[in-house]
């Protein structure tokens, strides 16, 4: 009897690709493969790309020599972003044997029919304007939350990013199979689900293969919100021009939706704003972080920032640390501006040095280990709910509150995938929150 093929993913990048990963994977598993860890010997390794950062290129061919360090025989096959973008690159990479772009990758087990070892990788990368019909997915990335995919593609045109080409226009799931795939993952006993996309805060358009918004982003919140079985919705990064009032003031009184937003600035200078083709100016930024602190005072706020922009000058990025310093947001996520190729900004004058671009990353990293903590301290002395993990990390096991506060209790198995009301007590060296349980005093 022969055994069943071992198939190993890896994957960088985004949750959206992580999610990705998940079907991929259930469709081998389907197919009656056997998933492994990376780090073990497969018949076959599936390498999930990302386009978004420069050291994905070169992670990548690590990645590859990796997987053949474990079995020098294997099956390599790269999908994803990078894949779609640059699929001649990676066939290249001594050991690849299939690329896929974005139509392809969900078919992957189709073309994997003839498992020898090809010369040179074959490629499949369709033109991007097919990769038009939406594959729904989720991930279930441990046992407490799950990543539902929502929205697909972007039409923006800003001038530093790829992802329209390597995804494909804006286009969304129909909100009966969302709310579907919400209810399945819900009755596996997950109790968090996070929504993610390209731009999920123009769901709605494409819902039916054309340009028709037959729903809003709003819409599909108070949708969401009325599933029975889900403790817990949270809405990843979305656009600051698409986070509109209505959603603001509905998750502040949902049921469901915790109060954290995750809301890409990019740049605090108008005039760098302006050359990434951002459809927002700084002064709708902060309108939009004050409406959320006007009904959600506790929310955690987290922002994307790029450093490094052609043309930004020094005035430049100091505008941007000065505007993030004096913001009431809760922390950042930092990303140093690399070139990339079929891009506007890749031609642009201005080209700003790798020494300085790291020096401002650097200095912004800084000022989001301060705003982080100085949230945390906030909410010292506050009552929670915190949903546990699974991991025993050193002794602890952690969890994070509605409003995204990482906290630690010595482990106990039982707390696992448990929604408890807490109070914070104070920050630990290691920077998250201790906590005690609340117990509610019963009347006898």
């Amino acid at each position: 009897m022969e055994h069943k093929k071992k198939v190993a993913f890896y994957t960088l990048g985004c949750k959206l690709n992580f999610s990705e990963t998940s079907t991929i994977a259930r469709n081998f598993q389907h197919e009656g493969f056997e998933r492994v860890d990376f780090e073990e010997v497969a018949d076959i390794y599936v390498i999930n790309t990302c386009s978004v950062t420069e050291n994905a290129d070169k992670q990548f061919k690590q990645i590859v020599k990796k997987a053949l360090k474990n079995n020098d025989k294997a099956f390599v096959a790269a999908v994803g972003c990078y894949a779609q973008l640059k699929p001649e690159e990676l066939a290249a990479v001594d050991g690849v044997d299939l690329v896929l772009g974005a139509t392809e990758k969900f078919k992957i087990t189709d073309y994997l029919n003839d498992l020898t070892k090809n010369d040179l990788g074959e490629v499949h990368s369709c033109e991007i304007e097919e990769a038009n019909f939406y594959v729904g997915s989720y991930s279930i990335g441990d046992r407490t939350r799950a990543f539902l995919k929502v929205q697909d593609g972007c039409d923006y045109k800003c001038t530093y990013c790829t992802i329209p080409l390597a995804r494909g226009i804006s286009r969304s799931d129909e909100l009966q199979n969302v709310l579907k795939n919400a209810k399945e993952i819900s009755q596996q006993g997950i109790k968090e689900i996070v929504l993610t996309g390209v731009n999920i805060g123009d769901y709605g358009k494409g819902e039916f293969g054309n340009k028709k918004h037959e729903h809003t982003f709003l819409e599909l919140v108070q949708a969401l919100d009325e599933l029975e079985g889900i403790e817990r919705l949270r809405i990843s990064s979305i656009e600051p021009n698409l986070l509109k009032n209505e959603t603001i003031d509905f998750v502040s009184k949902s049921r469901t939706f915790v109060p954290h937003f995750h809301i890409p600035l990019q740049s605090g200078s108008n005039d760098i704003l302006k050359k990434m083709k951002r459809r927002y100016l700084r002064e709708l930024y902060v309108d939009r972080v004050n409406k959320i602190r006007e009904v959600m005072p506790d929310a955690c706020i987290g922002v994307d920032v790029i450093v490094g922009f052609p043309g930004e000058t020094e005035e430049h990025f100091l505008e941007t640390y000065h505007f993030l310093n004096e913001l009431n947001i809760s922390y950042l996520h930092v990303f140093t501006y690399s070139e990339r190729d079929n891009t506007e900004a890749a031609e642009m004058e201005g080209i700003v040095p790798g020494n300085v671009r790291s020096k401002r990353s650097k200095m912004l990293r800084g000022l989001s280990v301060k705003k982080r903590r100085a949230f945390y301290e906030s909410q010292i002395g506050t009552t929670r709910t915190v949903l546990f993990e699974a991991e025993n990390k050193e002794g602890y096991i952690h969890g994070f509150t509605e409003n995204y506060v990482k906290v630690k209790t010595p482990w106990n198995p039982e707390l696992v995938n448990t929604l408890h009301k807490i109070k914070l007590t104070r920050i630990d060296e290691d920077g998250s929150v201790r906590m005690e349980f609340v117990r509610d005093i019963i009347s006898v």
